[in-house]
């Protein structure tokens, strides 16, 4: 295998010094956010580096949120990140809309399943008991940012699948069609793993990209339990801000 000069010179430097250039290029209004970046190969050309020095400079870009990689189409700046608030009150679209910035959600699936162990226990059912579980892809500016399951009792919501169509897949107002105003996050949760094969398509990450966690539980006003929320977060594409209740 040849290694290209700059490589011999400095080889545990030469990404850093790529990636620096790219940030300081990026902070100075050169690229501005949405747009593309030059390829590994044009980076490797430029700097006289192997392709995979180059490619190691864009994932790094991408872990400090500067640059979103998406598989198939290059990597692209990706300018701040959108603000996501988790507290008392967490919901995607109104997260967002108070940030004046446009958002939507998808749904993904809706199926009854047999409750699992975990789920019974939050949500203080019998593991008899089954649950929908609804899967859903929500997006902000355009760009997919979440995709969340909900877990909530088939029992206390019959019918819930043709209720939530009938509501614009909406599961706030579908919620409201059973006479439920308000309700609160009682508990949440924050992980980070590797995203699985169906998130790096919904994502649009790269295989081996990590992925920011929540795992919420919902109550009424009383505390009853209403529904878990698990979601999985593009971690270039938010910031989470907690706070204080």
């Amino acid at each position: 295998m040849t290694v290209h000069s700059a490589e011999k010179k400095a080889p545990l430097t030469a990404w850093k010094r790529i990636a620096d250039d790219l940030a300081a290029q990026i902070a100075g209004g050169d690229h501005e956010p949405g747009k593309g970046l030059p390829t590994a190969l044009e980076l490797a050309a430029r700097y006289g580096v192997h392709r995979h020095t180059a490619r190691q400079a864009l994932r790094y870009l991408q872990d400090q949120g500067l640059v979103s990689v998406e598989q198939g189409r290059g990597s692209f700046v990706t300018g701040r990140r959108f603000p996501y608030r988790i507290g008392r009150s967490v919901s995607f679209r109104q997260n967002f809309n108070a940030a004046g910035i446009e958002a939507t959600g998808r749904i993904l699936s809706v199926h009854c399943i047999t409750i699992p162990i975990s789920i019974s226990q939050s949500l203080e059912l019998p593991t008899s008991d089954s649950v929908w579980r609804v899967e859903a892809l929500n997006s902000a500016g355009g760009k997919p940012i979440s995709v969340s399951i909900h877990y909530l009792s088939t029992t206390r919501f019959p019918d819930f699948p043709s209720v939530l169509r009938d509501h614009n897949t909406s599961i706030s107002e579908a919620f409201r069609s059973y006479g439920i105003e308000t309700y609160e996050r009682l508990s949440t949760s924050l992980s980070a793993r590797l995203a699985t094969q169906e998130e790096v398509a919904r994502l649009n990450l790269s295989y081996g990209d990590p992925v920011l966690t929540s795992e919420g539980i919902d109550s009424l006003p009383d505390g009853t339990p209403l529904q878990v929320v698990e979601s999985a977060f593009s971690p270039a594409r938010v910031q989470f801000i907690v706070e204080r209740d």
